[in-house]
């Protein structure tokens, strides 16, 4: 095998079509059938060249394709929102934040109640402590475990003080509430009301 005498960037002066037995090529790349179908018919050529894409300086130029455009995250353009895990919105009103647009009518309900006098007390997530701060015996502290209900209220007719939280058919399964749920009535002997 012979020593290459060339140094690297090989430089091809125009006109050659050979160099040795390879075949020299345009400066772009060629399309394949099926990309140069789409571009016949959407009038669009390739937006970058190979060499662009492996220096990282890709762009998205007008005539690329709008697919292209939207998803390509070296754009600088956000991701699109992941969807919520039980599908719920989380909305604002008045400055309070709702997990729910559930929760949200479920507050408008619990403010109708108390300006006809059937409730009182009407409170926002309120934090009930399960199980207090701790150290261990290495000397490091555990986490005081809480749960925040939804609503706290105080029922006019019954004289009762009722936790309320707003929960769909799948979150009432979720086990980190069952669990929550049994210590709420364990600790507190608070039975917890699912709207």
């Amino acid at each position: 095998m012979t020593k290459r005498t060339n140094s690297w960037p090989m430089v091809v002066p125009p006109g050659t079509t050979t160099v040795g037995t390879a075949r020299v090529r345009d400066d772009a790349p060629s399309m394949g059938y099926a990309q140069r179908k789409l571009a016949e018919k959407f009038g669009t050529k390739p937006a970058h060249s190979f060499d662009d894409i492996a220096d990282g300086t890709e762009s998205a130029g007008a005539n690329t394709p709008a697919y292209r455009r939207e998803a390509t995250p070296s754009l600088g353009m956000a991701k699109p929102k992941k969807r919520p895990k039980y599908g719920n919105r989380k909305c604002t009103h008045e400055g309070i934040k709702f997990d729910s647009e559930k929760e949200r009518s479920r507050w408008f309900h619990l403010i109708q109640l108390q300006a006809g006098g059937q409730i009182r007390d009407l409170e926002l997530q309120v934090a009930f402590v399960l199980t207090p701060r701790k150290q261990r015996d290495d000397g490091t502290w555990e986490r005081a475990s809480k749960y925040i209900a939804d609503f706290v209220y105080l029922d006019v007719a019954t004289g009762k003080r009722v936790v309320e939280d707003v929960k769909s058919k799948a979150t009432r399964k979720n086990t980190t509430y069952v669990q929550k749920r049994k210590q709420m009535l364990a600790v507190h002997d608070i039975t917890i009301k699912e709207i």
